[in-house]
Parts: C-alpha cells; structure tokens; sequence
C-alpha cells in the first residue's frame, strides 16, 4: 500500500489523531551506552545522529529546567541473571552485566549528579522501575522520548508511558535503530497509535518557550 494511500486508510480508522505538547515535561534518554556505538560490539547501530540529536535536546532541557532521565541496562552477572526471559530470547544483552564497558555511557554522554539514572533489566523504562510514581510526584504530564532502539526500548516505554496516562512525544531525530526498515515502520505505528512523533526543531522551541515562561514567572 503506497504511504499516502496507508495515511488516509489509519486515518479513516480513526489513527494519527495529535495529542500535543503538555504544559510541565520531562525529557527521557533511553539506553544510550556503548553496546550501540562501538563498532565492536554485536548491538552496534550506527546511531550517532541520534545521540547528538539528543544532546541537543537535553541542552535546551536543561536551559528551561525541565528535568532529564536517563535509562540504562544493567544485569547481574553470573548464571542467576535477572535478565529472566528477555536475556534467554537475546543472549547478546550479556555484554551489558553490571562493571562491562558496552554498558557505559558513550562519549560526550555524562549525567548531572542532580539528574536521574533509572537502571533497568527490560525494554520499557517503566517496568519494575519508580518511573511512573516519580512523574506523577512531580506533576508531570508530558514524556520526551529520545533513545535507542526505536522498536525496542523506545517502543516500549512509549507504550507504558500513554498506559500510565501521560503524553508521549517521540523525536524522530533523536531515536534510532539498526536499520531504517524498523525505525520508520515503528515510528508510524507509534505516532498512529499511541504518541506524537515530533521533530527535534519544534520540541526545542517547546522547551524555549517554556525557558521563557519560566523566566517570566521569576522576575
């Protein structure tokens, strides 16, 4: 089905309905470790764009003081992993137990100490996590997913983020994956189905204009 014809089919359905920015977001950087930039690695994806894409972003976050989490995997080393059933489906996320460098943030990626690590062993940030009670403690209504892959982790945590009821937005420039077939056909289903799929430009001047609202409410 040619893709203006697939636009107008999910639209008659009653897909690609727009939720929009929310008034106080956060700004989510999923699983951006070594495991994907370093060309010796079996995860390695080739996803430098997004990152970069993503640095930007947590800039412009940062400038507004919008809060910014970052995930990362970590699994117990030895046989009595707590990988569970996702690490006996792919046995390749072994190279990210707990003290191994694929694990690592890559270059130019270093957390605030005033910014939150989650640590988690599957692909959605909210599973067995705090996440979802910590953006509702701090009234947060809108989720600005970056990360890696785009129909893995990034997948998932925009599902449970529309489940626990807040906006997910999904920057297309700052997700990525291992190739262009699954990052595309799961960005069209997430932006048809369950978020908005934004670009980096208008998520920055959303983050500008909450900067300046910010600035406005302190003089």
């Amino acid at each position: 089905m040619a893709e203006q014809a697939l636009n107008k089919d999910y639209e008659g359905a009653g897909y690609n309905k727009r939720l929009g920015f929310g008034e106080r977001p956060a700004l989510i950087l999923i699983d951006f470790v070594e495991a994907y930039f370093d060309k010796a690695s079996p995860l390695y994806a080739g996803v430098d764009s997004a990152l970069a894409s993503a640095l930007r972003l947590r800039d412009a976050a940062r400038k507004a003081k919008v809060p910014v989490i970052y995930t990362n995997v970590v699994y117990h080393p030895g046989a009595f992993s707590n990988g569970g059933i996702f690490m006996k489906k792919v046995p390749t996320l072994a190279i990210m137990e707990k003290g191994k460098p694929m694990g690592q943030w890559p270059k130019g990626l270093v957390p605030s100490d005033d910014e939150l690590v989650i640590s988690k062993q599957y692909p959605s940030a909210f599973f067995g996590t705090s996440l979802s009670s910590t953006l509702t403690a701090n009234g947060i209504d809108t989720l600005i997913l970056t990360g890696l892959s785009t129909s893995g982790c990034v997948r998932a945590t925009c599902i449970d983020t529309v489940s626990y009821g807040f906006r997910p937005m999904v920057v297309k420039d700052a997700v990525g994956d291992r190739d262009t077939y699954p990052h595309e056909a799961n960005l069209f289903d997430m932006n048809a189905k369950y978020a908005d799929v934004v670009n980096e430009q208008e998520t920055i001047e959303y983050l500008n204009r909450i900067s300046n609202r910010t600035r406005a409410s302190a003089a």
